[in-house]
């Protein structure tokens, strides 16, 4: 995958990825568009089959907050989180991170 083709083609604007050794935590930051103000969007923890998917799961889904945001009336632009984890595999430690 190319990650600035692909958000070169629905104008993403950052694209920022986390891991937390202690806990293994491994998290994707995606923000679409802020144009109407700071992005405004949800976390998703999902068992992704590889990382490429979560990448895209990502851009994908900040584009749609930003969709979403601006239906809303409210003055935020659209961004997501994404958790490339194990979602059954939760332990204290990895939700505190």
């Amino acid at each position: 995958m190319d990650i600035f083709q692909a958000m070169a083609e629905h104008g993403h604007e950052q694209l920022i990825f986390n891991y937390d050794k202690t806990t293994g935590l491994r998290m994707i930051v995606a923000v679409h568009d802020t144009t109407l103000g700071p992005g405004l969007g949800g976390m998703r923890n999902w068992r992704y089959e590889s990382e490429d998917a979560a990448i895209e799961d990502a851009l994908r889904l900040s584009r749609g907050m930003t969709y979403k945001n601006a239906f809303a009336g409210i003055d935020f632009g659209g961004s997501k989180c994404v958790i490339y984890n194990d979602p059954d595999g939760k332990s204290d430690l990895l939700l505190r991170a």
